[in-house]
């Protein structure tokens, strides 16, 4: 019989490369405060609504969002290239700290998502500062939770620009470290799961079906103004219900 010791020290090799997951508070990080939004989409739709990839409609009293743009295509005029993008639906609701309370349901969709914009902020592209992903591998049949600092992470612009260039792909793997994490999560396909996402300070909290599920401390978060929410479907479909939005403060 074969010594397993080669094995072993290569799983053991592997563990200690794997990135090391930020520990989960147990109790909220958010003192919720003024309701600022909410929709439970059985009626007329709010002014401060926004269509940005405007694939969705409201159908049986919730938001349903359907990917279209499932690969990169020539445009119309053959001069330029329409990009591969999720669905997303825009809210313009300024604010800094917040919690978002949302029901959502991932009905064929492999991701939805809460975002948090900053339009008038030119540091990275199209002003993304951060957002929590809810996602399903439907092949895996695993959940999982990504929380994302994209200001100071991928959307920064000369990280943005140096992901174009195979030869800076270390150094921007480098600068990525701890710009995101990754948690295991019990997603359920075709039922409503609550999902509440705090945003306080530089730290994003990330609860599901009331069991804290995702957790990421990084400077870009803090980013001062968020001036917009915008929410996302990767797939098809994937739908959202009871919205709310609240102002926020540290515990």
């Amino acid at each position: 019989m074969k010594s397993l010791l080669p094995l072993l020290l290569v799983a053991t090799a592997f563990a200690a490369d794997a990135p090391k997951l930020p520990a989960i508070p147990a109790d909220s990080i958010a003192k919720k405060g003024e309701l600022l939004f909410a929709d439970d989409f059985s009626g007329k739709p709010d002014k401060r609504w926004v269509r940005v990839v405007d694939t969705f409609k409201v159908a049986d009293g919730a938001l349903v969002g359907t990917q279209t743009r499932i690969k990169d295509e020539p445009t119309k005029d053959g001069k330029g290239v329409t990009k591969a993008h999720a669905a997303v639906f825009g809210l313009e609701v300024p604010s800094k700290d917040s919690v978002v309370e949302v029901r959502i349901k991932l009905d064929g969709a492999s991701m939805v998502d809460v975002e948090l914009d900053d339009r008038n902020y030119t540091g990275c592209h199209y002003g993304h500062i951060c957002r929590a992903q809810v996602r399903w591998d439907a092949k895996a049949k695993k959940g999982s939770v990504q929380i994302i600092d994209e200001k100071d992470g991928g959307m920064r612009n000369d990280i943005y620009e140096m992901k174009n260039d195979p030869s800076k792909k270390a150094e921007v793997a480098k600068l990525l470290v701890g710009r995101s994490a990754t948690f295991p999560a019990d997603v359920k396909p075709g039922e409503w799961q609550n999902l509440v996402v705090e945003i306080v300070d530089d730290q994003i909290r990330v609860v599901l079906d009331g069991k804290p599920v995702g957790y990421l401390k990084s400077s870009g978060i803090a980013h001062a103004t968020k001036t917009r929410y915008e929410f996302g479907v990767a797939g098809q479909s994937g739908l959202f219900d009871d919205l709310k939005v609240y102002n926020a403060s540290a515990k």
